[in-house]
């Protein structure tokens, strides 16, 4: 059977895309067949980032209004064949989605011999993320670390745990896992970031994994390619640890402490402070 896996945040510009295409395509890479779909609806990004934005032509909106098939709107990745987007609709708003609707396409998929179906979920908690949540059976919650995107984090949690359906029917609650994004060590050490042990004392949810500050995060997304691709980057590695994580195998964190300098580094940045004062 499979799982419906929500990425979600209660703050924007978290790297909540990033991530659904990124570990999407890393759950792909491990061999499941997997679907990213897009929540997003009237500021669609995710086919951007997977690179297929010039393949959509139905939507997610189309599917739940039965304007289309959930085949029709599907778009299968062109380097993995067990990877596939189903984009959302650039043009409607998000009352467009319904309940109803969403439940159809959820279990048409699930009936498509899916292994995970992961909703990438809009900002905040209007109507297109609480129907992004509404029926996931795991979450993964990202964060930033700033006291902000965190406050915001633990907003959405108490939703989690309240207007999903497994709440509503009174089943075993979403399973949830947290993400930290754009970690950087050396500014935790002067105090510009909260530490991680901080994040997850305040959201006190399992650690999934931690993603570092990363060029690769950026140069992926704007060359359509998902970062987990990119398996010579940190970020690259970091999501393919995480997806490890997901899959239950013990992997241990990295990227999470300043990169001690060897004596020949030390040296040499000696030398170039002196040659700057002279």
């Amino acid at each position: 059977m499979a799982e419906v896996i929500v990425v979600t945040s209660g703050k924007g510009g978290v790297g909540k895309t990033t991530s659904s295409a990124a570990l999407g395509t890393g759950l792909a890479l491990k061999g499941y067949k997997t679907v990213v779909v897009d929540f997003d609806v009237g500021l669609r990004n995710l086919d951007l980032i997977m690179g297929c934005e010039r393949r959509v032509v139905y939507d997610l909106v189309n599917v739940v209004k039965e304007e289309a098939s959930l085949n029709q709107a599907l778009i299968k990745d062109k380097r993995l064949e067990n990877l596939f987007v189903l984009p959302a609709s650039q043009t409607r708003d998000k009352d467009a989605l319904d309940k109803e609707g969403v439940q159809r396409v959820i279990e048409e998929l699930k009936s498509s011999n899916f292994d995970y179906i992961i909703c990438d979920s809009p900002a905040g908690i209007e109507k297109g993320a609480l129907m992004a949540l509404y029926f996931a059976d795991r979450a993964i919650v990202v964060t930033n670390p700033e006291v902000s995107s965190v406050r915001d984090s633990d907003r959405i949690l108490g939703i989690l745990a309240s207007k999903s359906k497994r709440a509503e029917d009174k089943l075993d609650p979403i399973r949830e896992h947290l993400l930290v994004t754009r970690y950087a060590p050396n500014r935790v050490e002067r105090g510009d970031m909260l530490a991680l042990s901080d994040i997850e004392e305040l959201l006190a949810i399992p650690l999934l994994g931690v993603i570092p500050e990363s060029p690769a995060v950026l140069r992926a997304s704007n060359s359509g390619i998902p970062v987990t691709f990119d398996q010579e980057s940190d970020a690259g590695q970091a999501y393919l640890d995480a997806v490890d994580r997901f899959l239950g195998h013990k992997i241990p964190l990295r990227f999470i402490h300043t990169r001690k300098r060897t004596l020949l580094q030390r040296l040499f940045k000696s030398k170039d402070k002196e040659g700057a004062a002279a």
